[in-house]
């Protein structure tokens, strides 16, 4: 809606899928809000609300409200995300290692006694046993009341309140086996002597585990916010600007419109600008994903981030903070890895009532093994109830889908694709149809000098220099294309006097003491010019796809000029991918049939519709996607916009129009079609990795809560230990998390060579 507007919330303790859950149902509650899309991996809730309803300091105060201290993010905060991670990781490297510290005497004075021979009996002929239990007691003690403090202040509120999370489920199992060793150490008389049994060493080492868990995911979590990382890494601090004859250097935030600045060989540029004077060659891999440097010289645009050649020049600053190019590709990259995928609904159902579902199933077990387990049954069933606790925390469940949407994305932004909408990655894995614009898109989408045919005669450089300094006078695309035509860009045009323009037929002047006239072959009759075999000419032109124009000088015919739109190098090669993928291609394109036959027969393309206005291709899109069809749709212009916007998925060549580029919802920097095809394959690995994430997270559950309540004890004696559980628990999100990083290294388009860093 158009009064609708939208914040990034910064959350902190979210530590698995429940917690999403009750973040997410404590905002979508609020008065006021349209749409909520919770991330586990970067720790923030993107909130759509109405405007007046709410503002984003009372969103802030409600998730706090519900357990989770909460503020509203920067604009950018990526770096601050990566210090955050940074910092989260060192203070858990320093709680493990202190748990660990404390957790190993514990453990060796309780189970060193299966792994050295002889050391049960040391232990009690030296200190006793009731002594190394009062000393296990102390270092468990230390242990759940520092590094695992967090789990209790956080997950016992949060079970009060009837919204138990992962952290009750360890509070809940440690403290469970700390209670009941506690009671054996100093009330053993109140229980059976077969039960008299303690379980500091799992309390102890649980928290030890789930703690090198948490910092293993923290580490990790680093590793998929790469992308934004790197690309925040672009923009330099500084800047050369040349104010009143004089070079200075100053910060690139105090940069303003309108100032010239000095790019010096190997240097990356500051911010957009436009080129004044000096020329070079620009890498800007970075950006569009292209290895090969691009030629830069006075008027040619530049982007902020990329790297500057051998060559030295100056810009004029066209853009600055965050209407950059870098930063809107930062800006896109970021609402991408915040996205909420369809398929996340499916984690959002199942994980708001998991959490309760596992209390009551560890409640059972314990009753069903206080019923029937064999003696010592009461440390048995708490044996089992604790290892379901523990086995049973979904933090697999949370980190599946964001975060291989983070590292999906993320190498996509690496070779110039970017998904401005979450739900775009996973719409293009389902595509069936890939409509195609033909002018800017299949085509580089300007007129070019294709092929000059010249008459016996004359010269070939002089005659083109006459016909450009004809054309310079005239506002036809052929001029454009006659001025950039290689032999004329850069060199000094002959002077060109009684200039008359012939609507509908061409142009005439003099030049260099000859009369010289460029148009169609109407100008020709009109000036009884005989056309001779030049018409033969002209014909094998057009069936080539381009237009023909004549050169006459002094009433002769001196050359037939061959004008097109090219095709770009890497589209026939591309739409040749995009078929082996699958997929039907259709060209759309409002220019005339014949020359839209003749591109179409050049890139492979055997469906055409041709003709169509923009409100046309709407209409086309929509006959193509009947039949429970997907249909996406490539363009670069305003007549696309509609197009883009009404197609499953919108995709803009990023060197287009903004108007385009703001109605899709994936941009390809690189501004050809390969970056289609990239982006589709990025899209099916990323649904294929969130799957398999899921199974994981889903399947371990499933199959080891049963296990962990004892189920395979009548028939083979196996029963989990807590921390064989708490080590499981601490594995699937690890899993979870390196499957996502694969994608990191997914194999995209060989067609040309791309940059990969």
């Amino acid at each position: 809606m158009p009064n609708d507007l939208k914040t990034e919330l910064s959350i902190s303790g979210m530590s698995c899928a429940s917690c999403m859950g009750r973040v997410d149902k404590a905002l979508a509650t609020a008065p006021g809000v349209v749409d909520v899309a919770v991330n586990l991996v970067t720790e923030t809730a993107t909130v759509t609300f109405q405007k007046g309803a709410t503002d984003p300091t009372a969103l802030a105060e409600v998730v706090t409200s519900a357990g989770y201290p909460t503020h509203v993010a920067k604009s950018s905060n990526a770096l601050d995300r990566a210090q955050r991670n940074e910092d989260n990781a060192d203070t858990l490297w320093r709680q493990t290692r202190l748990a660990g510290g404390l957790a190993l005497p514990v453990f060796v004075l309780e189970m060193g006694g299966h792994l050295i021979p002889g050391l049960h009996q040391w232990v009690g002929q030296t200190i006793g046993h009731q002594s190394s239990w009062i000393i296990q007691f102390i270092l468990t003690l230390l242990v759940m009341a520092g590094p695992g403090r967090a789990f209790f202040v956080k997950g016992l509120p949060a079970l009060f309140k009837g919204a138990p999370d992962m952290n009750s489920l360890v509070a809940l199992g440690t403290g469970a086996a700390f209670l009941f060793s506690t009671l054996v150490t100093f009330g053993s008389a109140l229980l059976p002597v077969d039960a008299r049994a303690v379980y500091f060493e799992s309390a102890a080492l649980i928290i030890v585990l789930i703690l090198l868990g948490r910092l293993l995911e923290a580490r990790a979590k680093g590793r998929t916010g790469a992308a934004i990382q790197s690309l925040l890494k672009l923009r330099p601090e500084t800047a050369q600007v040349v104010r009143d004859g004089q070079t200075i250097e100053i910060k690139i935030d105090d940069l303003s419109q309108g100032d010239v600045v000095l790019v010096k060989p190997g240097e990356r540029i500051a911010v957009d600008g436009s080129v004044i004077a000096g020329q070079s060659y620009v890498d800007e891999s970075m950006i569009t994903g292209e290895a090969i440097p691009v030629r830069k010289q006075a008027e040619d645009r530049v982007i902020g981030g990329t790297v500057n050649g051998s060559g030295a020049f100056q810009f004029r600053v066209t853009e600055v903070g965050h209407h950059t190019v870098l930063s809107q590709i930062i800006r896109m990259v970021e609402d991408a890895q915040n996205a909420r995928l369809p398929i996340q609904n499916l984690i959002d159902r199942v994980t708001l009532w998991f959490v309760p579902a596992v209390l009551i199933a560890a409640a059972l077990t314990v009753l069903v093994w206080l019923w029937l387990g064999p003696d010592p049954a009461i440390s048995r069933a708490l044996v089992a109830g604790v290892s379901v606790l523990i086995i049973a925390c979904p933090c697999a469940m949370g980190l599946a889908t964001p975060t291989s949407i983070m590292v999906g994305t993320g190498r996509a932004a690496d070779v110039g694709v970017l998904f401005r909408k979450g739900d775009a990655l996973q719409k293009l894995n389902q595509i069936g149809v890939i409509a195609l614009d033909k002018t800017g898109t299949i085509t580089e989408g300007k007129p070019t000098l294709t092929e000059l045919h010249v008459a016996d005669g004359f010269e070939r450089q002089s005659l083109l220099l006459k016909i450009a300094a004809v054309e310079a006078h005239s506002e036809h695309p052929i001029a454009a294309a006659l001025l950039q035509a290689e032999g004329v860009r850069g060199e000094t045009l002959p002077v060109a006097s009684q200039f008359v323009s012939l609507a509908g037929m061409g142009i005439q002047a003099e030049v260099t003491g000859n009369s010289v006239a460029v148009g169609g072959e109407r100008l020709l009759k009109h000036l009884g010019i005989p056309l001779g075999s030049h018409g033969e000419v002209a014909a094998a032109m057009a069936q080539k796809g381009q237009t023909a124009f004549f050169a006459a000088v002094d009433g002769q015919v001196a050359a037939v000029i061959g004008i097109s739109d090219p095709v770009k190098p890497t589209s026939q090669a591309a739409i040749a991918a995009l078929k082996r993928q699958g997929l039907k291609v259709v060209m759309i394109t409002g220019d005339k049939p014949e020359t839209a036959d003749v591109i179409a027969a050049t890139v492979g393309i055997e469906h055409v519709i041709a003709g169509v206005m923009p409100e046309g291709k709407t209409k086309a899109i929509a006959e193509l996607g009947l039949g429970d069809q997907t249909v996406a749709y490539v363009g670069d212009g305003i007549n696309d916009a509609p197009a883009l916007a009404s197609a499953d998925v919108g995709i803009a060549i990023g060197t287009g129009t903004d108007i385009a580029i703001e109605a899709a919802d994936v941009v390809l920097m690189a501004g050809d079609l390969i970056g289609v095809t990239d982006a589709i394959e990025i899209s099916r690995h990323t649904l294929t990795n969130i799957k398999q994430n899921l199974f994981w997270a889903f399947g371990y559950n499933i199959a080891l809560i049963p296990v962990a309540a004892g189920v395979l004890y009548p028939a083979f004696g196996i029963v989990l230990s807590p921390i064989l559980a708490a080590a499981a628990m601490a594995l699937s999100s690890i899993f979870v998390i390196t499957n996502a990083l694969r994608l990191r290294r997914v194999s995209l388009s060989m067609l040309h060579q791309r940059s990969t860093s």
